[in-house]
Formats: C-alpha cells, sequence, structure tokens
C-alpha cells in the first residue's frame, strides 16, 4: 500500500478558493475603497512611493485616473499591483474582507495537520496576499497550520525546476510531496519533478478533467484516495 503523503502543497484559485473570489469580490473591493485609502494614506511612505511610480508609468495622467483605467483594463502592472495589496490588506485588518475557502478546505486541513501532514501552498498570487487570504479567512487564521508559502518567485508553476526547489526548501523527497491544483499544466510540472499530484476538479468552477492526474471533486476525497485523515 502506497504511504499517505508526508507534506500537502496546494494552489489557492479553483483548488481552496473560487476562481471567481478574485475577479468578483477582491478586484471590485480595490477599486471601490481606493479613494479613501488614498485620502487616508496618500501621504504615507510606501503609498507615496507607489503614486510616484504611477506617475512614472503613466506621464501626464492623474495618478487615480491611472489606476482606476489600469483596474478597468486588468493591466498587469507593478504599482496597481502593489497598491491593491495595501488596499486588501487594510480592508482584511478591519473584518471588511474575508478569505474565501470552500467549506470542506478547513476542517481538511486542520485534520491533515493535527495527523502530521505537513501543509504548503504555491500560487501565482504573491505570499504576503497568500498570509492574508488564509489568515483573515471565513474560517479563521489559518497560517499558523503551513510550514511553508511558496509563489513565482520560486519559478513559474509550469515549470517542473519551481517544483523541485519547493520539494528542497521542505527538505522532502519529491515523492513525498502531493500537489493539489485544478491547472493540469501546473500538474504536469510537479508530476515531472517526482511529485504525486491531484487535480480539484469543483464543479463550481467548471474545473474540466484533463485525464493525466488522479482526481478529486474536493478535499475529503483527496483524502480517501491518498490515505489522509478526516476531520473528527
Amino acid at each position: 500500500m502506497t504511504p499517505s503523503p508526508a507534506c500537502v502543497l496546494t494552489d489557492i484559485e479553483g483548488t481552496t478558493t473560487a476562481i471567481a473570489f478574485v475577479k468578483d469580490t477582491l478586484f471590485p473591493f480595490a477599486q471601490a475603497a481606493l479613494d479613501g485609502f488614498l485620502d487616508a494614506h496618500g501621504d504615507d511612505p510606501t503609498v507615496a512611493a507607489i503614486l510616484a511610480d504611477v506617475r512614472d508609468a503613466a506621464p501626464g495622467e492623474e495618478p487615480r485616473a491611472a489606476l482606476r483605467r489600469w483596474m478597468a483594463e486588468d493591466a498587469k502592472v507593478t504599482p496597481l499591483k502593489a497598491l491593491q495589496g495595501l488596499v486588501w490588506q487594510a480592508g482584511y485588518a478591519d473584518g471588511r474582507l474575508l478569505g474565501h475557502l470552500w467549506p470542506d478546505v478547513a476542517p481538511s486541513l486542520r485534520a491533515w495537520a493535527a495527523a502530521g501532514t505537513r501543509l504548503a501552498v504555491y500560487s501565482s498570487g504573491s505570499v504576503e496576499a497568500q498570509r492574508l487570504l488564509f489568515g483573515h479567512s471565513e474560517a479563521g487564521d489559518l497560517v499558523p497550520l503551513f510550514a511553508g508559502f511558496f509563489d513565482t518567485r520560486v519559478g513559474g508553476k509550469r515549470d517542473a525546476a519551481s517544483y523541485a526547489a519547493i520539494a528542497g526548501a521542505l527538505g522532502l523527497p519529491a515523492g513525498e510531496v502531493l500537489f493539489l491544483s485544478d491547472v493540469p499544466e501546473e500538474l504536469d510540472a510537479a508530476a515531472a519533478a517526482m511529485m504525486r499530484t491531484c487535480q480539484l476538479v469543483r464543479a463550481a468552477d467548471g474545473t474540466a478533467p484533463s485525464g493525466r492526474h488522479p482526481e478529486a471533486p474536493d478535499f475529503p476525497a483527496v483524502a480517501r484516495r491518498f490515505g489522509l485523515p478526516f476531520p473528527a
């Protein structure tokens, strides 16, 4: 019988969290809160530096107008991403925002951690954003459950070397790590690095099964498939 994994490495969007959470909750929140945040914090050194970067990136355009234009375009512009992160941080801190998790996620994570399975996150969102989501989640502060948080600073999510680097950072053979994601190409890369894999196929997210990896509709199904414990 194959032993249960020593570590579960999980993606966020489409795996622990609805894909729509970023588009339907986080982005509209940042847009609605932008003016109030800049009115309150525009003179803070960090915010002032970001606004200076906005002026450099959009010369001749009023910074707030440039930021709103970038938001409407879903532009991947560094000063916009930095400012959105600060707005979200403020929203999480005062309770206006809660990180979305599917209802099966937190009980499963707690059961796995209590049984000695190590937990880690690998997402294209920054480590800081990951910590905010899990630290201010609908199920409470889950950050203490995790042994590590990884973002694309370790490498691309479709690059096998990234998964080898994560296994090394965790001090585990790659074969003892189970990677959970909804994206087949990410799972392909993890499998190429010798990690075990499982595709989360959540009906509410419209995920299409690839047929290339074990599949599960939720975390309890992952537990059944890989010999992990269930919540009490």
